[in-house]
């Protein structure tokens, strides 16, 4: 096993000023000056996120659920799967994980189990993400207020389906490639 955490002083740079750039509603960018370790100095941008959430929804036919929306970024219509920012909402992730199923599915999961966790876009994002497998679906009882900016259709693929998709690339997102991945291992 690699220890991350040996001879850390070898790698850490240490912050020394940090002006924000822009602070938005969803990020806060900055500029920041770094001492390296081997005592140069140069420039850092750093986007701030809200820690997230993903889930991987399998139906009971053991379909997986896809939101197919349009991304300002990419200036196009992408397929991912459900997900959202952890916000003062949610005391913690499994909160946040009903609350998207909830708003962008109508459904409630009664079985939730961890996956695995990853950092967005490392290079320059804080931005941590939980991929979460939500099993044993059923319509939700009371619907939460769906997010008035967005625009979502759902569509329900088989694990074939999927793996064209897939396979074609038209699953672009990240946090959709690694669930689906992850669905390849339980095939």
């Amino acid at each position: 096993m690699v220890n991350l955490s040996e001879n850390v002083t070898k790698f850490a740079e240490k912050v020394l000023d940090e002006t924000t750039k822009y602070d938005g509603h969803i990020i806060r960018a900055v500029e920041q000056t770094v001492l390296l370790p081997d005592g140069r100095q140069t420039k850092r941008d750093v986007v701030y996120h809200a820690d997230a959430i993903a889930i991987l929804a399998l139906t009971k036919d053991n379909k997986m659920i896809l939101e197919k929306q349009w991304r300002a970024p990419v200036q196009q219509v992408t397929l991912e799967i459900p997900a959202g920012k952890i916000d003062k909402r949610d005391q913690k992730p499994l909160d946040a994980v009903n609350r998207e199923l909830n708003e962008e599915t109508r459904l409630s999961a009664n079985k939730v189990e961890l996956i695995t966790g990853f950092y967005t876009s490392i290079g320059f994002a804080d931005e941590y993400m939980t991929l979460y497998l939500a099993t044993d679906l059923s319509p939700v009882v009371e619907e939460l207020p769906q997010d008035d900016d967005e625009k979502i259709d759902l569509i329900y693929v088989d694990y074939e389906q999927a793996t064209a998709l897939f396979n074609n690339g038209q699953l672009k997102d990240a946090k959709t490639n690694m669930a689906y991945l992850y669905w390849r291992t339980l095939q």
